[in-house]
């Protein structure tokens, strides 16, 4: 596969989530978690939690603030609320992924779209998280002037992004 990437270790799951599916499992301490693009331009939305204490997650704004970058890519770590380092990116085939726009939920869709598709990723992540034993808890372009826009996505089929649990979290994922 273009992009594929080797990694050491023993392969605890191998899994094809469909689009619109949910997926989630514990990644612990030094395990590492590959997303792979198999058609390319799809939008990944991921989400993780510190396993031993829930209530901490991943963080958006302490990842681009702490990383000075609004994109994350090969050597980035990523934040939770509370400035714990929770993964770190190891490898990424595809360049950068944005993490501006969150994931989409009925009331986005509805303000953005005037509609609410049947799924939505919030709701992909609460039935997620709710087979772990949790409750509930897209590209972004800019300009010089700061405006943004949701734009498709810039992956190819095969790319990948790497990331190595540096404590035990709880992973989140739907397409």
């Amino acid at each position: 596969m273009e992009g594929s990437v080797t990694v050491p270790g023993t392969v605890v799951q191998d899994v094809i989530v469909e689009a619109g599916s949910p997926w989630g499992r514990i990644v612990k301490q030094g395990q590492h978690l590959r997303i792979i693009d198999l058609e390319g331009r799809q939008a990944v939305d991921f989400l993780c939690y510190d396993a031993a204490d829930p209530g901490d997650r991943y963080n958006a704004a302490n990842t681009m603030k702490l990383g000075a970058n609004i994109f994350v890519t090969k050597g980035s770590v990523l934040w939770s609320d509370r400035a714990k380092k929770m993964m770190a990116v190891l490898e990424d085939t595809c360049g950068y992924h944005d993490t501006l726009g969150g994931c989409c939920s009925s009331e986005m869709n509805l303000l953005r779209y005037n509609k609410t598709p049947p799924r939505n990723c919030r709701d992909t992540f609460e039935e997620a998280l709710k087979k772990l034993g949790m409750t509930k808890s897209k590209t972004i372009e800019r300009d010089d002037g700061g405006s943004i826009d949701i734009t498709t996505a810039i992956a190819t089929p095969g790319s990948s992004t790497l990331p190595m649990s540096s404590i035990s979290t709880c992973a989140s994922s739907p397409l």
